[in-house]
């Protein structure tokens, strides 16, 4: 199945889209929901980020490409790490597929992507274990992690670099029932593909990080766990850009870049 949400006429509502139609839900997947007769065609809705995490966390370096990518970028030894990472990030920056990515106008040039998928908490889980991990996980969607590659450096906390306003792009849909290991994702700038990857790849499973952060806290519903890109994330962010995170069973994240003026 595949939900959004969604505006409507100054109603927020969850949805489950069938092909270019949209059937109301009486309540939430998160909780309890009835499927409807009220439908909508998807292009007369303005579709919303998929939730509103209360926690929303990512994994740290978590492909082997992106890091020899970046490696080489600075002429240095490619370092692994030997456990898997755990950050976060600010809801704030939140925003949805078909809105902007505002970049400050103080901000470098080295403005950056980073394709990911995303795992979205259905229910409440603690001291979950690898083999039960995926037990929690309503569904995947996709998300843009925005990243100011010279703040990155400079801000120890990444509070800037990461999570400015409209950094963190994410949608278009949760996606049940797909193997989180299994997924191809792709990159494209102004309708060329830039990058891709197969989630396969990564150094530490989906169901890895799930379990590791369940070891210390609690999962709640709509909480999201961003689960790190591949391959390289070049070319820069520039006003006038539209940067698009695709995967066949999810959708398209679609984002248009703009620049803030001084």
């Amino acid at each position: 199945m595949k939900f959004g949400r969604f505006h409507h006429q100054d109603r927020i509502f969850f949805g489950l889209v069938e092909g270019e139609q949209v059937a109301e839900l009486e309540g939430s997947p998160f909780d309890q929901y009835k499927v409807t007769t009220n439908l909508h065609l998807l292009s007369a809705l303005k579709t919303l980020t998929p939730c509103e995490p209360r926690n929303f966390y990512c994994a740290g370096l978590n492909y082997a490409a992106h890091i020899e990518w970046g490696a080489k970028r600075k002429g240095i030894t490619p370092k692994f790490p030997e456990k898997a990472d755990v950050g976060y990030r600010s809801p704030n920056a939140l925003t949805a597929t078909d809105e902007a990515i505002v970049i400050p106008a103080d901000a470098s040039d080295m403005v950056q992507f980073e394709g990911e998928l995303v795992a979205v908490v259905g229910k409440t889980a603690k001291s979950l274990t690898e083999d039960n991990a995926l037990s929690c996980i309503l569904g995947y969607t996709l998300g843009n992690d925005v990243s100011e590659r010279g703040w990155q450096k400079s801000d120890r906390t990444l509070w800037r670099a990461k999570n400015c306003d409209t950094w963190k792009p994410m949608g278009p849909f949760i996606t049940t029932d797909l193997d989180p290991m299994n997924l191809d994702i792709e990159i494209h700038m102004n309708g060329k593909r830039v990058a891709g990857y197969n989630t396969g790849k990564m150094l530490f499973s989906a169901q890895h990080f799930i379990a590791k952060i369940t070891q210390y806290m609690t999962l709640y519903p709509g909480d999201v766990i961003w689960l790190g890109t591949d391959d390289a994330t070049e070319p820069n962010l520039q006003d006038g850009d539209v940067c698009e995170i695709i995967q066949k069973d999810i959708g398209t994240l679609r984002s248009p870049v703009q620049r803030a003026k001084a």
